[in-house]
């Protein structure tokens, strides 16, 4: 597959975007006066879409607005990551940090939300993170490695170097880097040039 390229399996569409590897999925639901149904993963389906991996550990968090997690990698234990959102909405990136990759170093990012119900497929060997856009948001994610906490790697999530355009958070007209809310860890990852 090449950017833009699709493919539908079931009720899923896997979109190839300009990092190869990194795949958008639209999932369709099925709704009417009570509310909706959807699957969220079906393994034939993610296989048949270029998403063939065996996932081992499923995560969740809560944040507020203006929350930014990341941007995180695991050095000694990559895991390839399947995102979605349950509530609220986020901007979710993905930093190519493959060695000999034709985009190291580049970056690709699309919105989450309760209401989009679409999902981004980050493979091993790339820093990942979040900002929270709405009031509040809740992210769910799959991982093919389960988390080893000595072998954590990070990126500034406002790094020249990487020039990601973060969005504005709803309610705001452009964005404002002021309202971010970091962790503590968070405000100490180095550059991509010298990590």
């Amino acid at each position: 597959m090449t950017a833009g390229d699709q493919i539908t399996s079931g009720n899923f569409t896997f979109t190839e975007t300009s990092i190869e590897g990194v795949i958008i999925v639209d999932v369709k639901a099925f709704g009417d006066e009570r509310g909706y149904f959807m699957e969220t993963y079906k393994k034939p389906d993610y296989v048949a879409g270029g998403i063939d991996v065996d996932f081992v550990q499923d995560n969740q968090s809560s944040s507020v607005k203006g929350v930014l997690r990341g941007l995180h990698f695991q050095i000694h234990h990559p895991q390839s990551k399947l995102v979605r959102v349950t509530k609220g909405s986020v901007f979710d990136v993905a930093v190519d940090l493959r060695e000999g990759s034709s985009t190291y170093g580049q970056w690709e990012g699309c919105v989450l939300s309760a209401e989009n119900h679409r999902q981004f497929f980050i493979p091993r060997g790339f820093a990942h993170g979040f900002l929270v856009l709405s009031d509040e948001a809740e992210f769910c994610y799959k991982c093919d490695d389960v988390y080893h906490p000595n072998d954590e790697g990070g990126l500034m999530w406002n790094d020249p170097a990487l020039g990601i355009q973060w969005p504005a958070m709803e309610g705001d007209v452009a964005f404002d880097e002021s309202k971010i809310i970091l962790s503590e860890k968070d405000t100490k990852h180095p550059s991509f040039k010298v990590r």
